[in-house]
C-alpha cells in the first residue's frame, strides 16, 4: 500500500539538493514518486513507506523537516 505524504523541509535551495532528498527516499523505496519543490520548501512522496522514515531519511541528507 503506498500513501502520499507531504513535508515542509528547510534547508533546500537548489537541484542538488532536490536530488539528494529524492536518492535518500529512492534508496529505500526504489519504486517512491518524489516531487521536489526547492522554491516552495516542500517535498512529496508517493511511497510505502511510513512519513517517519521519509522525514528520518531528509533529514539525515542535512535537511530541516517541519513536523
Amino acid at each position: 500500500m503506498t500513501d502520499t505524504i507531504e513535508l515542509k523541509v528547510g534547508g533546500m535551495s537548489c537541484g542538488h539538493c532536490a536530488r539528494a532528498v529524492t536518492q535518500a527516499i529512492r534508496a529505500m523505496d526504489p519504486a517512491a514518486e518524489v516531487r521536489v519543490d526547492v522554491a516552495g520548501g516542500t517535498v512529496r512522496a508517493v511511497t510505502a513507506l511510513p512519513r517517519a522514515r521519509v522525514a528520518q531519511a531528509i533529514a539525515e541528507e542535512g535537511y530541516v523537516v517541519a513536523e
